[in-house]
């Protein structure tokens, strides 16, 4: 279970082995959701909303980074770390 990030007591993760589409997996406290890397950026899961408002905003910032990171993940090479939200 990777960790990328951390910002704001958020936790983003990224998977191996995981499915398709590219993805990430973020938690704060007891509260997780999985965000598509795609222009959509679909959630599933709960999550605070101005926690929520601050991963999108951070995913959308780095989305490059992410599908860079995903496409490590299918290679399963080591995953760079993602600056935080600041």
């Amino acid at each position: 279970m990777p960790e990328i990030s951390r910002f704001y007591g958020i936790v983003i993760r990224m998977f191996y082995r995981d499915h398709r589409p590219p993805h990430l997996h973020a938690r704060y406290g007891d509260d997780e959701v999985t965000v598509t890397l795609d222009d959509a950026m679909r959630v599933e899961g709960r999550f605070p909303k101005r926690a929520l408002a601050l991963v999108l905003e951070w995913t959308e910032k780095n989305r490059a980074a992410l599908l860079a990171n995903w496409t490590k993940l299918e290679q399963r090479e080591p995953l760079e770390k993602v600056p935080p939200l600041e």
